[in-house]
């Protein structure tokens, strides 16, 4: 029998993390036993906290973990479950919770599985460094600035990286154990259990469901008007020679900053805000694909699609068709 600890955080965690996988977990055992005519789960599941009370949501709600940090000796699985808000206020409160992860994980072989940012506290506990991980998309900038060391992997929904796991952004989480589930039962229960929740299967890349924004919680003040700049005038054709000497800046050394502040090149920049833009006409005109590539400032129908596919991992027609209500409600009728 495989032992699950489900982590419930102090502070702001996320319900549905908590319940997803209670509820995951406990109907494979209940698949397990009716298609083995045995009485025995797979899994010995505990909720596990620092404490056994833990109020959510400014208290309209509360989950009692059946077990402490302490009363839980050794562990096969951990699953961290999502947090929000203050990450840095969530990783002081849960301190007793990260040194408990370190030591099942170096001391007991234990398997670790993050839930979207969730992957801060696995982050904190330096098990990360030198591993991939995904988390929500939202959350990448301030992730990869808290933590460089770690492989963070933005379009990823499933990271796997010798025994520890960490899924994409929000319900992703609910794709991750699927593939736990996988791991440890086999691909019919995994499927079983893909039908039952109605979870799509092998889903594996969240980069159509991101929503570029900019990142502009730096202090360098030329890239920012830079980054202004190319917002205000993503039509037009762009190079990098001309921002650097707008600002009058070398070449080499706009770069460098703009990677610095950013965490993308200008050229990626540039490409992600036309991506992004041209995404918001997708889904709310029935402009034809090439006026779509025209407005936003391309004219080779090819390097639109792959740029296009780069960042959202579906061609214009597909997105358009997923995330365009008049294509969607066409399909329907």
């Amino acid at each position: 029998m495989k032992h699950i600890s489900i982590l419930v955080p102090k502070g702001e965690a996320v319900l549905s993390s908590i319940v997803g996988a209670f509820k995951v977990f406990n109907k494979v055992n209940d698949y397990w036993k009716a298609s083995r005519s045995s009485e025995e789960n797979f899994f010995e599941i505990d909720l596990v906290g620092i404490d056994k009370k833990n109020e959510l949501y400014g208290g309209l709600f509360q989950v009692n973990p059946n077990k402490t940090l302490e009363q839980v000796k050794r562990t096969d699985l951990i699953v961290i479950t999502t947090i929000f808000g203050d990450f840095n206020k969530a990783i002081a409160l849960n301190a007793p919770i990260i040194e408990w992860i370190k030591i099942q994980r170096t001391q007991h072989q234990a398997e670790v599985a993050s839930l979207c940012t969730g992957a801060f506290l696995l982050a904190e506990t330096g098990l990360l460094n030198g591993k991939a991980c995904a988390t929500h998309w939202i959350a990448h900038q301030e992730f990869q600035q808290k933590y460089p060391q770690v492989n963070l992997l933005p379009e990823k929904i499933i990271s796997e990286d010798n025994g520890i796991y960490s899924s994409g952004g929000a319900y992703s989480f609910l794709n991750l154990l699927l593939h736990l589930v996988e791991k440890y039962c086999g691909k019919e229960t995994a499927i079983w259990a893909a039908k039952l929740f109605e979870i799509e299967f092998n889903r594996n890349d969240q980069s159509q469901f991101s929503i570029f924004k900019g990142q502009k919680e730096h202090s360098d003040a030329p890239v920012k008007e830079a980054q202004l700049y190319i917002e205000s005038h993503f039509e037009d054709k762009i190079s990098v020679e001309q921002l650097a000497n707008k600002y009058a800046i070398s070449r080499r050394n706009f770069v460098r900053r703009f990677k610095k502040a950013t965490s993308n090149t200008p050229l990626e920049y540039v490409q992600r805000v036309k991506v992004e833009a041209a995404k918001h006409r997708l889904e709310s005109t029935s402009q034809y694909i090439s006026e779509v590539m025209h407005s936003v400032g391309y004219n080779d129908d090819k390097a639109f699609r792959n740029i296009f596919k780069k960042f959202t991992g579906l061609s214009p027609i597909e997105y358009r068709s997923k995330y365009n209500r008049e294509a969607v409600m066409a399909t329907i009728g």
